[in-house]
């Protein structure tokens, strides 16, 4: 009972400070509406998007995290109390009250399951390794656009250190530490489900192990991200930075909807401007620049498409489908975002 009541304490401090994080990331996202730099994938450069559309798709897994930490506290709150060591007790409590004194959403079905069963402390573990995991894959990415090659954020200093030998670095810790994080609570979780693996019903002595490694993970992931979002809160985009690595390359897909548009199936055109690019690439030109003879070689539609086919902003503004990066699908995904935030936990 007093470890249920501990876990149901815990999920309410993960709740908020998961909540603060994305309420960060969303004060970001306020400020880099206007902002375009890459997509990726594959590690290459994909389409245009805004900043803003990063920092949300980074947002969003908080909000499934929210409510998978509510679902664990739904499975957390069933009273144990009153199963005595396996059998029930002798004693006719009365198993409601105290349900409802202490504040538990049901009573435990049966005593012999009640006094081995710790798939609450497993479920817990899981919903916090993704917590890490989610953590973990923001950090990458700020580690990576915080560098000198891409330097598309600077990091606030106190969220960065020192070497050791070189005076001129300011390496990210606090996100590479986040990304560390993620190995020390799967360790949790797999230690907690190794010890339950082949137990009988009922209590075993074995399941003493469950404490330390389900208190590790809680404090590592409660330090861990007030740390991230201050890290988060104080960063800077370098919008500059973010559009000087715009390459033209990146509107082929744009070409590619203008064959769509103009009755041709998306696998042709896929095939179509992969050829006018390598075109670009043996007149060694932008692909905004391919002479209009040699496109009109690979389709009739293409002069007019790469002669109309517009700026990076325009491109980002094509995507309209909710969901997408244009200005309305990101505004609108602030605000669902900031009424996910707001419901409680």
């Amino acid at each position: 009972t007093d470890l249920r009541l501990w876990c149901l304490d815990a999920l309410a401090a993960v709740d908020r400070e998961v909540t603060a994080l994305g309420a960060a990331l969303a004060a970001q996202a306020e400020g880099g509406v206007d902002i375009i730099l890459p997509g990726y994938t594959h590690g290459q450069q994909a389409q245009p998007v805004r900043w803003a559309y990063v920092l949300l798709a980074h947002a969003w897994p908080l909000v499934r995290d929210r409510a998978r930490l509510a679902e664990v506290a739904a499975r957390v709150a069933e009273l144990p109390l009153g199963s005595g060591a396996l059998a029930g007790s002798g004693v006719a409590v009365d198993r409601t009250l105290l349900q409802e004194a202490l504040g538990f959403r049901s009573v435990s079905r049966n005593a012999l399951d009640a006094t081995g069963e710790r798939d609450f402390v497993a479920e817990l573990l899981f919903a916090l390794v993704l917590v890490a995991i989610h953590v973990s894959r923001l950090a990458a990415e700020m580690v990576t656009y915080s560098s000198t090659e891409f330097g598309f954020v600077r990091l606030a200093d106190g969220y960065c250190t020192g070497s050791s030998l070189m005076p001129q670095k300011r390496n990210p810790d606090v996100f590479e530490l986040a990304r560390g994080k993620v190995g020390r609570t799967l360790g949790d979780l797999v230690g907690v489900l190794t010890a339950l693996k082949g137990l009988p019903a009922g209590y075993a002595k074995d399941l003493q192990e469950d404490k330390a490694l389900l208190f590790d993970a809680v404090d590592t992931i409660l330090l861990t991200l007030p740390a991230v979002r201050g890290a988060v809160a104080t960063l800077e985009p370098v919008p500059e930075r973010m559009a000087a690595a715009l390459q033209p390359g990146m509107l082929a897909t744009d070409l590619a909807d203008g064959l769509v548009a103009a009755g041709v199936p998306f696998r042709e055109a896929h095939t179509l401007v992969g050829r006018l690019v390598q075109e670009a690439e043996r007149e060694g030109v932008p692909l905004g620049a391919v002479p209009a003879a040699a496109a009109r070689a690979i389709h009739p539609a293409l002069p007019a498409l790469v002669a109309g086919l517009g700026s990076f902003a325009d491109s980002v503004e094509r995507r309209t489908t909710p969901g997408g990066s244009s200005r309305a699908a990101v505004r609108a995904q602030l605000a669902e975002l900031g009424d996910a935030l707001a419901q409680p936990g």
